[in-house]
């Protein structure tokens, strides 16, 4: 059997070594559609994870940044594990390693105390800091007409469609606020009802709207309820209609495009989904 620590590159295992003499790999826990290498590792008493990025990684360095600038609330309440190590040049970082079970596929994917939690530490989180941007939106469309212009399975017509939708569109200040950027049940543990919360690798100053994606696509129509549950937590709704459309309708996109180069063909079809929606909606 292959030792995990040989995906790492030579600086990585380096500074393991030196970080956490004596460290003996348990478990890879890797996703393996993005080049990360993730392993859940012992060094003497203490359970740690190790995140290795490789070359074409974009996740450590958002990760540490979030670590290092925004998870205070969440660390200082149990509720996210705390960075122990890090390397942005050599893309790694180590931290504790969090008791729980994923909630995704599980019946605690619909239990609804759940989602209140989910609510109240998001809001805890977006309510850090906030900037306005006046950029914001402009960017986000020329990245989704730079995905319809590089390689998917969007049908031509449907494509040209997108472009005219997006090049429609107002662009206005946006203000920003620190986002997890995949909240969502995958990313959640739970614990004997308690909520905690991991990967970082999206993390960025976004709208609030935009950790809703995720669950209003999925968890929100497949839990009954969830949605209310989630808002109580929240406390307010940010969604305001015309900018949560738009923000609806790249994030399509982006699903549908992200996941045909990576081969995940679930998501394509997700995207597809939430596109066939978009177009329906906008007439």
């Amino acid at each position: 059997m292959s030792d995990p620590l040989d995906s790492l590159d030579p600086r990585q295992r380096e500074l393991l070594g030196t970080w956490l003499p004596g460290l003996v790999v348990e478990a890879d826990m890797s996703w393996d559609l993005v080049a990360t290498t993730v392993l859940r590792a012992k060094a003497g008493t203490r359970l740690v994870v190790a995140k290795a990025g490789g070359p074409g990684d974009h996740h450590i360095e958002r990760e540490i940044r979030a670590h290092r600038e925004w998870t205070g609330p969440w660390t200082r309440i149990g509720r996210a594990a705390r960075m122990l190590y890090d390397d942005a040049a050599a893309k790694l970082l180590v931290t504790e390693y969090l008791p729980g079970t994923l909630v995704r596929d599980t019946a605690a994917a619909a239990d609804l105390d759940l989602y209140v939690q989910a609510g109240e530490l998001l809001r805890a989180f977006h309510d850090q800091s906030a900037v306005e941007d006046p950029g914001y939106e402009a960017r986000m469309n020329v990245k989704a007409l730079a995905r319809l212009d590089g390689p998917h399975r969007v049908e031509p017509e449907t494509a040209d469609r997108l472009r005219a939708l997006v090049r429609s569109w107002p662009a206005p200040s946006a203000v920003l606020v620190p986002t997890h950027g995949d909240w969502q049940t995958r990313n959640w543990l739970q614990d004997n009802g308690l909520l905690r919360v991991i990967d970082f690798g999206r993390a960025e100053l976004r709208p609030a709207a935009e950790d809703f994606e995720r669950l209003a696509t999925q968890e929100f129509v497949w839990h009954p309820g969830s949605e209310a549950a989630f808002l109580s937590g929240y406390g307010t709704d940010p969604r305001e209609p015309d900018r949560w459309f738009r923000q609806r309708a790249r994030a399509a996109i982006g699903t549908a495009c992200w996941a045909h180069l990576v081969g995940a063909e679930d998501y394509e079809a997700q995207g597809h989904r939430m596109i066939a929606n978009i177009l329906a909606e906008a007439g």
